[in-house]
């Protein structure tokens, strides 16, 4: 086979893996979505989709978009020929064959894996003989995805290495810890703007209970304003809770698109006493001028943009109340140091 045009696909084990002794042994690859029946009437991907919201009408289009892909390419774009690879997550390893037959509907009897390939495996590769760039390739959630050409070569190689020369190819994490701080920042460039995503699609008394929220994290107590006129006063926020004990901190939040120019920075400068500090949060972030303005302004303000309040967030979030971690419910990741 022409390597240059070669396909590479990951079909997943089941959860844990643990369907990958009955792949090995049974010479198959296979997924679920049983409920969709069998999937050989289907052709275009319209058709898996609309299969899919008859089969979970109660799911986000989102998740029926994911559905009907993944059950598409396994049986329309899935070829002979082409290479598949499953894992083993309890041994650390890898099965790479090639794809040996059509797709087949296995019917109700074989349960909730009835949609299976035939599959003639090659060999194994331990994860550890892996670069930290195909490790992080191979990581994906997804039941089945396509493997870049890139990563299927580097499998290939360790493949084909003789018996007993697994252990000295072993890539030790120590020797790339710019690779494995290179996927970090990666993976926090996405969470940052997964987590933006969601703040943004708060609405506005949500937003403003949000800032509330960050503030008491810091060590303040706040007072928000009801809908409604304010003057300018959407939080207050002060050691005490009365605001007789400085600094006290007055806060407007704007929750749109549009950026804040100038106009509104003066507006908002004209509403705090002397000794008050002003926070403006503005998920539309700021003009030029608008930041100008504030840094001039006669009280001391700081503007905060939709990237600055999520970093902020992010800083004191163990801090914050059960109130305001329902609104942005965040879960902890690890990574190797």
């Amino acid at each position: 086979m022409n390597k240059t045009t070669a396909i590479y696909w990951m079909v997943r084990a089941g959860e844990g893996g643990f369907r990958f002794e009955d792949f090995q042994s049974q010479s198959l690859v296979t997924i679920g979505w049983h409920e969709m029946g069998d999937l050989n009437a289907l052709r275009h991907r319209a058709d898996f989709q609309k299969a899919a919201a008859a089969a979970y009408p109660n799911l986000s289009t989102g998740t029926l978009s994911s559905y009907a892909g993944q059950t598409f390419r396994f049986v329309r774009e899935m070829k002979v020929g082409d290479n598949v690879v499953t894992y083993n997550p309890s041994e650390r390893i890898y099965l790479l064959g090639t794809v040996a037959g059509d797709y087949a509907h296995a019917g109700t009897a074989q349960g909730d894996h009835p949609n299976r390939r035939p599959v003639q495996w090659r060999g194994t590769i331990a994860r550890d003989g892996l670069s930290v760039a195909a490790r992080a390739s191979l990581g994906s959630i997804s039941t089945l995805f396509q493997i870049p050409l890139e990563v299927g070569q580097e499998l290939e190689k360790l493949v084909a290495q003789p018996a007993g020369t697994l252990a000295s190819s072993a890539v030790p994490l120590d020797v790339t810890t710019d690779e494995v701080g290179s996927q970090y920042k990666d993976i926090q460039n996405q969470a940052l703007e997964f987590i933006k995503d969601r703040v943004s699609a708060l609405d506005w008394a949500e937003m403003q209970e949000l800032v509330a929220g960050l503030l008491r994290a810091m060590g303040y107590k706040t007072r928000v304003s009801p809908s409604g006129s304010d003057r300018g006063k959407d939080i207050v926020a002060s050691r005490d809770g009365l605001g007789f004990e400085d600094p006290r901190i007055v806060v407007e939040v704007k929750h749109h698109k549009d950026a804040i120019g100038s106009p509104q920075i003066r507006s908002f400068l004209g509403g705090p006493h002397e000794r008050d500090k002003g926070l403006y949060v503005s998920t539309g972030g700021f003009t030029k001028d608008a930041r100008y303005e504030a840094e001039r302004g006669r009280i001391p303000i700081a503007l905060m943009d939709l990237d600055d309040l999520v970093k902020a967030l992010l800083e004191h979030y163990e801090q914050t109340d059960s109130q305001t971690q329902r609104l942005v419910p965040l879960r902890k990741l690890y990574w190797p140091a």
